[in-house]
């Protein structure tokens, strides 16, 4: 894994609740404990693909889904991450 893009949460209600709705739309996503890099109150964030971000941001919207941010994580040099809100 050199990048991944992940939705934090809020609440774990809510976390539960887009998973649901990612998988009934058909969007690839795994649920993972929030990485460290990212300092959120919910312990539980969706990890998804790029291609699927406008999907994402589109059914957390519709849905009235409160969540932290969306983040683009990426290894640099020296095992390093490089964590950038995007959304």
């Amino acid at each position: 894994m050199n990048e991944m893009f992940i939705v934090s949460f809020n609440s774990t209600h809510h976390a539960i609740r887009s998973d649901k709705l990612f998988g009934e739309k058909g969007i690839t996503c795994t649920t993972l404990p929030t990485p460290r890099e990212i300092t959120a109150s919910c312990g539980i964030s969706i990890r998804f693909l790029h291609k699927d971000i406008e999907e994402i941001k589109e059914t957390l919207e519709t849905n009235s889904i409160e969540y932290k941010g969306i983040y683009n994580i990426k290894k640099v040099e020296d095992g390093k991450k490089e964590v950038n809100q995007i959304g």
